[in-house]
């Protein structure tokens, strides 16, 4: 039963990579539009589920679907990619000096009987104070780019947070110890994969 990853993110390929589990990607794209009214939760779950459900309608054999949608949330606004730099500037000024949450929807579906397991994982993260010329810098770099949030906890953002708390990798895009778990849980080994 072979593993594959619903996502384009280079970050979240890492750390299956890292983790030492093969798998193959397949694209989901999907319409990241919020709905009215619905929560962070509600959203990175829904988003997941809809990845997992995209690829799974096209995959072949026995596998399973991982997909995974990340946003961060402050003061309950939730901060999907920047759009621009302006985007980008104004969620580095808000989050500055300030602790925000990370959250991830994942979603798996295993082939060929559909059984599916649906989780979230929030961190916690809290940013040091950034001054104009960090963020002009940072924003220089072009690291706060396709990333919720506008940065990277993995790379050069990583000097600015002072601390978390929670599952780090969640914070990367994928919580790997629960999706473990939830793998585990599918009966997938590494034996069979």
């Amino acid at each position: 039963m072979r593993l594959i990853l619903a996502s384009g993110s280079p970050r979240r390929a890492e750390i299956l990579q890292s983790a030492g589990l093969p798998f193959t990607v397949m694209s989901s794209a999907v319409d990241e539009t919020p709905i009215p009214g619905e929560s962070a939760q509600e959203m990175v779950k829904r988003l997941a589920l809809a990845k997992a459900e995209l690829v799974a309608a096209r995959a072949v054999g026995p596998a399973i679907v991982i997909a995974a949608d990340t946003v961060v949330v402050l003061d309950n606004t939730v901060f999907g990619k920047p759009r621009t730099t302006e985007d980008a500037r104004h969620m580095l000024e808000k989050l500055s000096a300030r602790t925000h949450a990370v959250i991830t929807g994942v979603a798996l579906i295993r082939l060929p009987d559909v059984e599916r397991r649906e989780f979230q994982e929030t961190t916690h993260v809290q940013f040091g104070a950034l001054d104009e010329e960090e963020i002009i810098r940072y924003l220089a770099s072009g690291e706060p780019f396709d990333k919720a949030g506008a940065y990277a906890i993995q790379g050069r953002a990583g000097r600015y947070i002072s601390r978390i708390e929670g599952c780090y990798y969640n914070v990367v895009g994928l919580p790997l110890s629960r999706l473990c778990v939830a793998l585990a849980d599918l009966g997938w080994t590494e034996d069979n994969s």
